[in-house]
This record gives C-alpha cells, structure tokens and sequence, in this order.
C-alpha cells in the first residue's frame, strides 16, 4: 500500500500523523508526502513504484463553511488534484479508481430518501460544488479512456481518529471536558451518520465488485440510513458519558445543508453491502477511543 499525503494544516497535522502511526510500522506501506496539485510529483511516485492495481482517492479537503471562505483553494485541493491523478494513472496505464464523494452533493433535497438517481445539479456550498464536478470529470475518464470508475457517497463518516472540526469530535470533547458547546440553528438539522468501519466494508467490497466488470461508473450512497437531529446526537453523548452538555446556540451558516438520509438500496443489491454498526454503538466505541487517545 502506498499511501500520498501533503499533511496540510486544515486542521493540526500532528494529529495527522498520529493517525498513521500504525501503518508505518507495516513493512507493506509506504509513505510519500508529496502534494498532489504538482502532477510532476505524483508522476514521481508513479514511476518510482511502477505498477498500482487500485487508487482510492481520498485526498482534498472536508468543510462546507471554510469552503464559502476560499473557494480557490478548494477547486485546486478537489478539483485539481483529481485531474491531476487520474492524467497520471492514464500515463502509467492505472485505471482503476475508487473515488469518495460527499453526501453534501445532494444539496437541500426535498427528497426523504436521497438516491443516486437524484439530480444533483444545484450544490448549496463551494465544497459540495467542487465534489460534484469531480464525479462529473471522472464520468469522462470512464467513456473516453476505458476507466473503471467506482465513486463512493459517503454520509456524515465518523469513528476512531475522525477529523477534530466535525460536529461529533466536537460535541465529545466538550461535554468530556465540561467546556460550551455550539450548535448552528435550533438543532433540528438531520445527519444520516455511518461508521467509518461500514465504508471501509463498502470500500473492499467495491474492489470485488469492480474486478468483475470490464469498463463500469457506478455511484454508491454508504450511509447508516438512521438519521438523528443534532439534538439526538447530543443526549446519546450525555447518555453515555453521564455528564450535561452546556449549549450555546448561533445562526446557521450559508452551505449547510438541512437533512442528509441516504437510500442504500444500491449497495445492498450490486455490491452485497449493508451498515452493521447502530449509532448508539458507533457513539460508544468513538467516546472510549476519544477518552483513551485524546481527553
């Protein structure tokens, strides 16, 4: 496994590297901190290893609202750095790609069930913007240059080693540590929330899936399908960890999106995939990884 990342400071890089600790030690994986807005440094990884089965790409950069801030610096992060790869892989003959999207492409749907067969052209950030044009992009990779291409829509992912900004990071530590927390809106806002071990399964089983076709684009939901409020996500932490959240409450941003349910009923039938962790689980497992690597 050859892993590229630039480390960047979009939140603390030593959490970063915290995170990939593990996997170093691993005689299997290599490490290149290379950015990819530079084809010519990922060409250089490319030649340097020769022959790669899959690229999954994760690389670019999360947030809808720091998204409505610098808009520049997210089209060259998740749209640059996409063209840049994937005119990489048709170089070095690498053709297929695991792409994750964003369950934030879907926009305010007035949709109960969100489905890949949903239009998805009125993106309400900056952010949901530049993932959607990468599905499209890649689109043409598929039709003009035999791509196999398999893109990923994840839901609201957290879990062990989730990113610090995001919303359940957050509730965790300062309910943990007896700190106000902020909530934007009333609290009403909906997040289909799905464990990060329920995409990786999504993830492995799109391999075998794309092994069996010859030229595919297929988009996949993974979501946990089991929505909860703001408001729910917060008494399961004050459930869990006895203690009382101190809120304050802020108007909600341009970008937010107001609900995100996702229909799994495409990956259930072509990949055989299903969520296998309930939130309430998922809450538990990230507020004991929480207290033992971070409080």
């Amino acid at each position: 496994v050859v892993a590229i990342d630039n480390f960047n400071d979009i939140y603390d890089p030593i959490q970063k590297r915290k995170n990939v600790t593990n996997a170093k030690a691993n005689k299997n994986y290599k490490l290149y901190e290379i950015d990819l807005r530079k084809q010519g440094e990922i060409e250089a990884v490319f030649k340097k290893e020769k022959e790669f089965d899959f690229v999954f790409h994760l690389a670019g950069v999360g947030g809808v609202r720091p998204s409505q801030e610098n808009p520049v610096f997210y089209y060259e992060e998740n749209v640059l750095t996409t063209i840049n790869l994937v005119e990489t892989m048709k170089k070095y003959n690498c053709k297929n790609l695991i792409y994750y999207s964003s369950s934030s492409v879907y926009g305010n749907s007035n949709k109960e069930v969100f489905s890949e067969n949903d239009t998805v052209d009125t993106p309400i950030s900056i952010y949901a913007a530049t993932k959607r044009a990468s599905e499209v992009l890649l689109y043409t990779y598929y039709l003009n240059y035999n791509f196999k291409i398999v893109i990923i829509r994840p839901f609201s992912v957290f879990g062990p080693r989730q990113r610090p900004d995001l919303a359940i990071y957050l509730f965790v530590d300062s309910i943990l540590n007896n700190k106000e927390l902020t909530i934007f809106g009333d609290g009403s806002m909906i997040r289909d929330y799905t464990y990060v071990t329920d995409v990786i399964d999504a993830t492995i089983k799109s391999i075998s899936y794309m092994n069996k076709k010859e030229n595919i684009y297929e988009i996949f939901n993974v979501a946990n399908s089991n929505p909860k409020t703001i408001m729910e996500v917060i008494k399961a932490i004050e459930e869990i960890t006895s203690k009382v959240a101190k809120i304050r409450y802020k108007k909600q941003p341009i970008g937010d999106v107001n609900k995100t349910f996702g229909d799994n009923t495409k990956a259930e039938e072509l990949l055989g995939w299903e969520p296998k962790t309930g939130f309430k689980e998922g809450i538990t497992n990230f507020i004991e990884w929480y207290i033992e690597n971070e409080k």
